[in-house]
């Protein structure tokens, strides 16, 4: 990324969306830009890039969850929707990580933290999640560090 804030390149790109008549691609970013102003307008802050990769990545598992209800409801054409949405959301989130690279860093977390059971998963999440925001689905490291714990 270069050295322009990811709030800026969002910005930048919703002009962009404007001039070239994207629909869809501007309602997402608009969408973005209205969860990024509320946050800053209720804290009375400026949300730095990481802030704002959290917001975004809460903006990713709403639409996750909303797919699920969706796919369940039959609503197919809601389920491209959301699926749209996430599609647009992701570019702006840093690369994710591969399912070993993730591995290795549950590995190194517990022998760092020297966690036995799961009265230590709290000091793994701690350990990882500021590696790992934006970069990886928490829901499903969580789950695979209960299943090691647990073994």
């Amino acid at each position: 990324m270069s050295t322009a804030t990811l709030t800026t390149r969002i910005t930048d790109d919703v002009k962009a969306a404007m001039r070239s008549k994207d629909k869809d691609r501007l309602a997402v970013l608009r969408l973005i830009t209205a969860a990024i102003k509320q946050i800053e307008v209720d804290q009375r802050i400026t949300l730095d890039d990481d802030q704002v990769i959290s917001v975004l990545e809460k903006m990713l598992k709403q639409r996750k969850d909303s797919i699920e209800q969706f796919s369940k409801a039959g609503r197919d054409e809601l389920v491209a929707q959301e699926a749209a949405e996430i599609e647009i959301i992701q570019q702006y989130l840093p690369e994710q990580l591969s399912e070993d690279e993730i591995s290795s860093l549950i590995d190194e977390a517990i022998s760092a933290t020297s966690a036995a059971s799961m009265k230590d998963m709290g000091k793994v999440m701690g350990l990882l999640k500021p590696k790992l925001a934006g970069r990886a689905d928490m829901g499903k490291v969580s789950q695979t560090i209960k299943q090691r714990l647990s073994d």
